[in-house]
């Protein structure tokens, strides 16, 4: 028999009793705050003097607590309060001891009932010193745990503000089936694939909630996770929680630190956030007293600056990067800076350059830990010898995604030792392998094009061809192959551009031959791609050895010789087609002026994913040798050309450029192989995972994907046969099926549609079919979504994630919609029978695509009215766009008009609040909205109107602005 939800959460509250939780009956907002007074005068007995806190006293607590969002409020939890009391004495209150977290009040309660803008009753609620600091949300096995992880979201639109607010101090959500439980930080914005599964230090999963309650959620355990594993990004103001094998990684160190005087490093593989990780060790290494210095090194000039800003996102103003050597050694000679973050090239003058003597030698015997980002780079050998001897008590720790092993050392020209050489025992280790069960990156879909066409339709063949020649490989031909064939298939890989491609290429001089080829067709009309590119002129750009080893751009670009001219000459043309493309003025003039070209295209790419980024800004492909291939993250690339020879940690870290996660329409990394990369990719797979990983780290063949496809068409049919039949659905349970089957199948089609030979043919279900299927699929989430949400009656299609993201196309918007329908009226109005005759399915398809596209169904009574009402009017095909602009904003005034009637609000100040919703593409703060209402609500009143107001305005720009 299936464990109810009611039973999960009776044993949970029982085992959190068992681990020393005092049990406490809670089950509205007003116990919530008589709880909260005497669990913080209990935990503040010695400041407070064994006087409680009065009511007066209290309510200024409450005063203070009550400000700002989650993440301000982080910040509130981890202040102490310069309490006035009564007898006008000032305590300073603590909300809870970060320093020694034990150290605590510990409650757990569950069904604690608060109404917002609907009645909501929680689960299993933990409180620390009174405040709600962790929320468990369950569901009964067998239901999925993204269920609970809506419901939260829920929870956060509609009651967590009220009373109080008292619910936005939460640090860290779970959720669980009972089978299996996931963790994550309090972050509103945050994706699904943003949770996490705890584990043991081997990377063994702890899934079962009451063996998770056993080790995550043990007082000392969680509190320390709250206190020293959670961090405050300050660029996007949001909470970061630590993933488990962050954890033991900077545990290790830590420990390491504290117990001994050996290096160490860590194996992380690429792509699971090394930089979260080493900030947070770093930030609690400079917490010892006997620890000087911690330099945290990179290497490069672009990865000084990324991680620089990285981990200024976390503690701002924490890092001051160093522009040169100078700089570098005047931040170890300043006693209050205890964190630098520079390159190695630096560090490697300030140590040997006698002039900075001076300030260098007075840290010579001083405590200084080192910590190295990618420590497997070329420099490092010789590096590493000159570091340890000047500092006779240094202690480093490297991390890296791809170490070098026996394998690939020997193999290596340079002749480099392994990495266990330069740094002793592995502290801890987290491989792709790991990364892919968990869910934390994507798998790699690898596909291999040997075969392509020349202009007179003859074939390339690479196995034909077949030696690894420069005259084949350079081939004008066989580049103008390729161009083609990423020109043709660069919208299914990419979800119509919705994501940004890397092309690496084998030399400058490819790279040249195809840009020039990519603007002959983009001039021609052949494609409207943006294409940037950046390359340096120096001979490391060139990777001729395919050894492994990523060339380490050189961005001092002040070399004229005659050998760089050309490629020079090039580059300053190419740049000259960026700035006119994006109203830029970058050049090669000065080495500030290429790098500040460099970090733009950086920002292009990496920004695509963030709030507010104008597709404008984009950048389709992104072509280079060698630059980004290493260390550069951005959530929003999913796919990589690859022409260009890779093996071994090379081709790991090029590959991985692809692989972020980010939401359920980037299923994997695609990788499009122009070259025989086969037995590398199988190679470096076995070195850096296992010898059978392939199944592990590759998706599976197209093949598959079409049977589980079609597999899936026969459930969904003995379901509803017909796409008319979920009508007849006769209660939820089958509407459930029915969801629960089409979102089977627009998940693998998400997959199949990325692969170049994709074709509906193959498929058991034509595509009008599967479209129509879709609109019913629609009505349903509209159905879930326009009912008065009520405790009583809950519904159990309410908290299903219908992932509208996977059936959304972008290319189908009003201005997409206004073509047909002026095509509409060119045939209503046409002298040709055939025209006039195709009116009436020209107006179904439109209304059927109005019904299908997510995107559209919020303006689809708007346009179907100016279809009706207006269309018929219209002398001309001509007057469609003019009219219906001016339709659409007559439509738009009045709803404006009608909410300010409705909600007492001044128009002005509503037309401000819209504007700059467009401008910064944020919700309106509470203040801006209370502003504009022209009688200020009461207290109790004002957060639900707040919220109500919110969600009106959000509808109306919706409806009437997005797309």
């Amino acid at each position: 028999m299936t464990q109810s939800e009611a039973e999960l959460e009776k044993n949970l509250v029982k085992r959190l009793t068992g681990l020393g939780y005092e049990p406490v009956t809670i089950y509205n907002s007003d116990a919530l705050l008589t709880n909260l007074r005497g669990q913080l005068s209990k935990h503040n007995a010695a400041v407070l003097q064994g006087k409680p806190l009065s009511e007066g006293e209290f309510e200024k607590v409450l005063n203070h607590l009550d400000k700002g969002n989650v993440f301000d409020r982080a910040k509130t939890l981890r202040d102490r309060f310069a309490l006035m009391r009564d007898d006008g004495s000032t305590a300073y209150l603590q909300f809870i001891n970060m320093d020694e977290w034990c150290r605590n009040e510990y409650q757990v309660t569950h069904q604690i009932e608060q109404e917002g803008t609907y009645k909501n009753r929680y689960d299993v609620t933990l409180l620390i010193n009174g405040l709600p600091l962790v929320q468990v949300e369950l569901k009964r096995r067998g239901i999925e745990m993204k269920e609970a992880f809506n419901q939260l979201n829920r929870y956060q639109r509609h009651s967590f503000w009220s009373a109080r607010g008292l619910f936005n101090y939460v640090q860290i959500f779970v959720i669980s089936n009972g089978v299996n439980t996931k963790y994550y930080a309090n972050q509103r914005k945050q994706h699904f694939k943003q949770t996490f599964f705890w584990a043991k230090s081997d990377n063994s999963l702890i899934t079962h909630l009451d063996e998770f309650a056993d080790d995550f959620l043990e007082k000392c355990q969680v509190s320390k996770m709250i206190c020293r594993y959670i961090v405050l990004q300050e660029t996007d103001r949001v909470l970061m929680v630590l993933r488990p094998y962050q954890y033991y990684a900077v545990e290790r160190i830590v420990e390491q630190v504290k117990t001994s005087r050996k290096n160490g490093y860590i194996w992380h593989t690429t792509g699971s956030g090394k930089t979260l990780t080493s900030f947070k060790a770093a930030q609690i290494l400079t917490g010892f007293p006997k620890v000087r210095k911690v330099v945290f090194v990179v290497d490069r000039a672009d990865l000084d600056y990324q991680t620089t800003r990285e981990f200024n996102h976390f503690a701002k103003g924490s890092v001051d990067g160093t522009n040169n050597t100078r700089e570098l050694v005047k931040q170890f000679g300043d006693a209050g800076r205890k964190l630098i973050v520079t390159t190695i090239q630096k560090l490697n003058n300030a140590v040997s350059n006698e002039r900075y003597d001076e300030t260098m030698q007075a840290l010579q015997d001083e405590r200084v830990v080192f910590i190295f980002d990618e420590c497997h780079r070329s420099q490092f050998g010789e590096t590493h010898k000159r570091i340890t001897e000047f500092f006779s008590r240094a202690q480093m720790f490297g991390f890296t995604g791809t170490p070098i092993f026996a394998d690939n050392a020997a193999r290596n020209s340079l002749g480099m030792r392994t990495t266990k050489d330069l740094f002793g025992e592995q502290l801890h280790q987290y491989v792709i392998t790991d990364a892919i069960r968990d869910q934390n990156v994507l798998k790699f879909s690898v596909e291999y094009w040997g075969k392509l066409k020349r202009k007179d339709g003859s074939l390339i063949d690479e196995k034909v061809a077949g030696i690894d020649t420069k005259e084949f490989f350079e081939s004008p031909d066989r580049t103008e192959g390729i161009v083609d064939w990423i020109i043709a298939n660069h919208g299914r890989k990419t979800h119509n551009r919705d994501f940004t491609a890397m092309m690496a290429v084998g030399s400058v001089d490819v790279l040249i031959q195809y840009y020039e080829q990519l603007q002959e067709r983009r001039e021609a009309g052949l494609h409207d791609l943006r294409v940037a590119t950046i390359f340096t002129f120096a001979a490391n750009e060139e990777d001729k050895d395919a050894d492994g080893l990523i060339g380490d751009p050189d961005f001092n670009i002040t070399s004229s010789a005659p050998e760089h001219r050309h490629s020079r000459e090039k580059l300053d043309t190419f740049i000259a087609d960026y700035n006119k493309l994006y109203g830029t003025n970058f050049s090669t003039k000065s080495n500030d002026g290429f790098y500040n070209y460099y970090k733009d295209i950086a920002k292009r790419v990496k920004e695509r994913d963030k709030e507010g980024f104008q597709d404008k800004d984009r950048v389709d492909i992104l072509l280079v040798v060698n630059m980004y291939l290493t260390g550069f993250d951005a959530k929003k690339v999913n796919t990589l050309y690859v022409d260009k020879n890779l093996r071994y940690h090379g081709l790991i870290q090029a590959y991985s450029r692809t692989n972020r996660i980010l939401n359920d329409v980037k299923s994997q990394g695609n990788i499009v192989c122009f070259r025989n990369l086969k037995d590398n990719t199988d190679e470096a797979i076995a070195l850096f995972s296992d010898k059978n990983a392939n199944e592990e780290i590759l998706i599976e063949p197209y093949e598959v994907y079409v049977a589980q496809f079609n597999e899936g068409v026969k459930e969904l049919l003995q379901i509803a046969p017909l796409p008319k039949a979920v009508d007849s659905l006769k209660d939820e349970n089958e509407q459930l099926a029915f969801i629960k089957a089409f979102r089977k199948l627009i998940r693998i089609l998400n997959v199949l549609s990325s692969f170049s030979q994709f074709a509906w043919s193959n498929l058991f279900m034509e595509q009008q079919t599967f479209e129509d299927f879709k609109s019913k699929y629609l009505d349903l989430y509209d159905r879930t979504r326009s009912k008065p949400e009520q405790e009583e009656k809950a519904s159990i299609l309410d908290e299903v994630d219908f992932e509208l993201e996977l059936i959304r196309r972008d290319e189908i918007n009003v201005a997409y919609i206004l073509a047909l329908v002026a095509k509409l009226k060119e045939a209503e109005t046409s002298d040709d029978p055939e025209a006039l005759a195709s009116a009436d399915q020209r107006r179904k398809s439109i209304l059927d695509l109005l019904g299908s596209e997510p995107q559209l169904r919020s303006k689809r009574d708007l346009i179907e009215k100016f279809i009706d009402t207006y269309l018929p009017n219209l002398r001309s095909a001509n007057d469609v766009e003019p009219e219906f602009d001016k339709f659409w904003t007559e439509e738009r005034e009045s709803s404006i008009q009608a909410l300010c009637e409705a909600e007492g609000l001044k128009p002005e100040a509503v037309a401000g609040i819209i504007n700059d919703y467009h401008f910064t593409q944020r919700e309106p703060l509470r203040e801006t909205i209370v502003s504009a209402l022209k009688e200020r609500p009461k207290i109790l009143q004002r957060k639900a109107i707040i919220e109500r107001v919110k969600q009106k305005l959000l509808e109306i720009i919706g409806t009437f602005d997005d797309r």
